[in-house]
């Protein structure tokens, strides 16, 4: 019985380190992420501009998860077990800008296994839908970062050596595909391959996607009605109608207990009015005996005279 209630009480305090499921999906694909990227540096070793990009890349993710090991030592209710059974030292030291650890980001992966074996894909779905605008939030930070880097990577494989080419560098690929991804076209780098042009409208459509809806979501977030003032104007359209049916309800109760009123004061005179005839009934019949009495008294002492 002591080892399931250690269970339970283990479970509760993973639950508590964890954050929002969208949150942790989010850290947990960038962390595979950051690790294909040691295998991508290794692999493309031989391609300096390539090199370069992929180094601008995990500077990135370092910073997202240097920011992510402040959140959850900032946010946890018990911030050394965090750091030394929560793996929280080995966050800290894979969010450093040192190759060497950034193997340790396979602890982040553990983290989002032990959420999905803790709440169950299907409670994960359903909180995700729940939860919309931190899912969307979090699903455009995770695809403008995807575009990013892979949109650079291909678009420079395609570009460096071809004829004519202007994107040829790892500056020159990054800033297309983050101007690209912006919709903004000044125009300065540009594809000359047919595949790279193919790749540039992709580009354009995802992101168009990305802002846009990234847009909306600011826009609602910072336009759109606050939760309090929302429910400040569903009580002000309810007043009016509670105050109607509060008078409506008042007054009906009012002449409900009027009628009630009245009908229980004629009960109690209807009552009155039959006590009142049957003791009238009663004294009646006693002075018909009282007589009769007095006429036997009369007749038996004429009797005896």
């Amino acid at each position: 019985m002591g080892e399931i209630i250690d269970r339970i009480r283990a479970r509760r305090r993973a639950r508590a380190e964890l954050k929002n499921p969208a949150y942790e999906i989010f850290i947990g694909i960038l962390s595979l992420l950051s690790i294909m990227n040691l295998v991508f540096v290794y692999a493309l070793q031989g391609d300096t501009a390539m090199q370069v990009v992929l180094t601008v890349m995990n500077g990135v993710l370092s910073i997202i998860f240097l920011i992510d090991f402040v959140y959850r030592m900032t946010t946890s209710e018990a911030r050394w077990r965090y750091f030394f059974r929560g793996f929280g030292w080995a966050d800290l030291l894979a969010s450093l800008p040192f190759p060497q650890f950034k193997v340790l980001r396979i602890f982040r992966l553990l983290r989002v296994f032990r959420l999905m074996r803790d709440l169950g894909p299907k409670q994960i779905w359903v909180t995700l839908i729940q939860d919309r605008a931190n899912s969307t939030l979090m699903t455009l930070l995770l695809l403008g970062i995807l575009v990013l880097q892979f949109g650079s990577l291909s678009v420079l494989a395609i570009e460096e050596y071809a004829e004519g080419a202007n994107i040829t560098s790892a500056s020159d690929a990054l800033w297309y595909t983050i101007v690209t991804i912006s919709t903004v076209g000044y125009g300065d780098q540009y594809p000359v391959t047919d595949a790279g042009r193919v790749l540039g409208v992709l580009i354009i459509i995802v992101g168009v996607g990305i802002f846009g809806t990234f847009t909306g979501y600011l826009a609602n977030l910072f336009l759109g009605p606050s939760d309090a003032s929302a429910s400040d104007s569903r009580a002000r359209d309810v007043e009016p109608a509670d105050a109607a049916a509060g008078v409506a309800g008042g007054a009906t109760s009012g002449a409900v207990q009027v009628g009630a009123d009245a009908a229980g004061t004629q009960a109690e005179l209807r009552a009155l009015d039959d006590g009142t005839a049957r003791v009238q009934e009663l004294l009646a019949q006693t002075e018909a005996a009282v007589v009769e009495l007095r006429a036997l008294l009369t007749a038996r002492g004429d009797d005896r005279g």
